[in-house]
């Protein structure tokens, strides 16, 4: 990219566009785009990925320095550098993170439909939703970490993170092109380099979700876009400061997890989850609880699409010498001696790992039906606590709900349950149609007055939310991404529902909801458009650039209370819309670094004051 002459680089992203329309042929190692009848671009891969800069070969005349290069190292996807997992044999040898798991505040799953391409490396991971202990009590075992302060080659890489993630936020996603993006690539690159995994798989998150936003992908989601950019410029920026050696440590993140002996464990499993990543990789994720309500995941991730998701249930356990399949385990029992455990529950598979099948429990006996028996209010603040510090897994909730009808919402359909006193929404946890959750969800919703023990996720929001992920009805208990559940097994207690009208979710309150979607709808705004989103968002004040400080969104957080939401958003207005001029009277650059502190600390605040009205919609 840097060898492009800038009229070259005016027409990346032109290149890009035509070049994506090519004929592609592969060939082994090589994929060959057909520039033309007689011009090809030919990409060197024999290991599934380009590593070198002269594996990307151009017949045309301008060659090495030609736009066809750059763009087709702009349209092969993001290679993960994921390191390959050691065989199930190896001693004590866990298979590694997802590529997006590099530390415990990065998702873990995107309930998309899974990518591949034969340009990127497909290593076997073990991408999945992994949990915490639900007790206070930490675990017997838990490997020693040691904080270090942040080195110098560090900081720099953080620099290049923050000044690189600073354009794309200035030009968002209509002006970040081929060369923006290979800025944060380059930038990204730099970060694994100084160890530095956290910031630079949000990088690559970015990276994806502008490819995504630009291609009009149906499964892009702007809000996944802007938290990807909010996260990243968090902890370019937090490595920037000055802080403390834990602090920064957290802010890095790690590149694997860490696993350390667990002894033996007495485990009862729960349920099974299909697992879909936007990193090409697919499988199911089956949660165990031992006799203390600590949850431990025994994953089966590898690269795949939906079919591996709705079909790996059926596989058996890679654990020991048990014959359990997934779906067996999820009802059955399990003793494992030799145990290694990572420090969010995950179990890992060595060598010498030992288990067995053991007789299971039903979620009304013990020691399962314990963990229903904590109130659901003090079950939202863990996970919301869990949010927060990155405890992935500790957003499950356990619940005793009568079903009660159906609200239409946009996204679809979402079943009403009643809970301690809560009117709750039960949503699909993942909409891909290969899987069960949609279709069951609708089965559920004809048998309004129905008990169920339920497994849920908190869906973060204003009213109390939950994706359903297992159910425990009359006939048994069912997994809902991979179960279909029968007409038997819901019989109708009533006429079906008519669709209600969105209700005002929860008991009713005399206070009413704060208007948060208003710095929601402007920081996306940001995010798609740019700072220009918001220079032309209220008139100026005649004689100044700055735009009224009474504009109808920023007056209206006034009225409902939230004046510090409303001054931020004032001073991102302000930001955006500041241009100084020079001794001659000629309009200086703007100051983008001052304009993307604006952009997050207005994120940040809604994230916490999101979590804020959560936390309160689930107290009783």
């Amino acid at each position: 990219m840097a060898a492009l002459s800038p009229r070259l680089r005016k027409r990346l992203d032109a290149a890009v566009e035509k070049l994506a329309a090519r004929p592609v042929t592969t060939d082994g190692g090589i994929c060959r785009i057909a520039v033309d009848d007689e011009t090809f671009v030919e990409l060197h891969a024999p290991g599934g990925g380009v590593t070198a800069e002269d594996a990307i070969r151009c017949g045309c005349l301008l060659a090495p320095a030609c736009v066809h290069r750059a763009a087709a190292a702009t349209l092969a996807p993001i290679a993960d550098d994921t390191p390959t997992p050691a065989p199930s044999d190896a001693p004590d040898q866990p298979s590694p993170p997802a590529p997006d798991e590099v530390d415990a505040t990065a998702p873990t799953t995107e309930p998309t439909e899974a990518r591949t391409s034969p340009l990127t490396t497909s290593p076997p991971t073990t991408s999945s939703p992994t949990t915490s202990p639900l007790t206070t009590s930490p675990p017997t075992t838990s490997p020693l970490t040691t904080s270090t302060p942040t080195t110098p080659p560090q900081a720099a890489a953080a620099e290049a993170l923050w000044q690189a993630a600073v354009l794309v936020l200035d030009a968002g996603v209509d002006g970040a092109g081929a060369v923006l993006q290979a800025g944060l690539l380059r930038a990204a690159h730099t970060a694994r380099l100084a160890a530095l995994p956290r910031p630079a798989a949000a990088a690559i998150r970015t990276v994806n979700g502008l490819r995504a936003a630009r291609a009009a992908e149906p499964d892009h989601r702007t809000s996944e876009l802007a938290d990807a950019l909010e996260e990243l410029l968090a902890t370019a920026y937090g490595l920037r400061r000055p802080g403390t050696p834990d602090a920064h440590a957290a802010l890095r993140g790690t590149a694997r997890r860490a696993y350390a002996p667990g002894g033996s464990l007495r485990l009862y499993g729960l349920f099974t989850e299909p697992v879909l990543t936007a990193t090409g990789h697919a499988g199911v994720v089956t949660w165990t609880a031992d006799a203390a309500g600590r949850l431990y995941t025994v994953p089966d991730v590898a690269p795949g699409g939906p079919a591996r998701a709705r079909t790996a249930g059926d596989r058996a356990v890679r654990m020991g010498d048990t014959a359990l399949t997934h779906r067996d385990l999820a009802r059955a029992g399990l003793v494992v001696s030799g145990a290694t455990v990572s420090a969010d529950g995950r179990l890992g598979a060595g060598r010498s790992v030992r288990a067995a099948a053991a007789a299971g429990a039903d979620w009304t006996e013990e020691p399962l039906a314990a963990l229903w028996s904590v109130p659901v209010a003090d079950q939202a603040a863990r996970a919301l606590a869990a949010g927060a510090t990155g405890a992935a897994g500790e957003d499950l909730l356990f619940l005793d709900a009568t079903l009660t009808g159906v609200a239409r919402e946009a996204g679809g359909d979402c079943l009403l349950a009643e809970c301690e006193g809560l009117t709750v929404r039960l949503t699909a946890a993942d909409d891909h149609p290969e899987l069960a959750h949609r279709e069951n969800l609708a089965l559920l919703a004809t048998a309004p007055g129905t008990r169920v023990r339920a497994i849920a996720r908190l869906v973060p929001a204003g009213h109390p939310r939950a994706a359903l992920l297992a159910v425990r009805l009359p006939t048994g208990r069912h997994d809902l991404g991979l179960d279909r559940l029968q007409r038997q097994d819901v019989p109708p207690t009533s006429p079906l529902p008519e669709p209600l009208p969105v209700p005002a979710p929860g008991p009713v309150r005399p206070t009413p909801s704060a208007p948060l979607h208003i710095l929601r709808r402007r920081t996306e705004q940001v995010v798609v458009a740019g700072r220009r989103a918001l220079t032309h968002a209220a008139p100026a004040r005649p004689h100044t650039t700055a735009p009224h400080t009474t504009a109808p969104d920023t007056a209206l957080l006034r009225r409902a209370g939230l004046s510090t939401a409303a001054e931020l958003l004032d001073a991102m207005r302000r930001s955006a819309a500041e241009r100084r001029r020079d001794g001659f009277g000629r309009l200086v650059p703007a100051d983008t670094d001052a304009f993307a502190r604006a952009w997050l600390a207005t994120a940040r605040y809604l994230d916490e004051a999101s979590t804020a009205l959560c936390r309160k919609a689930w107290q009783t």
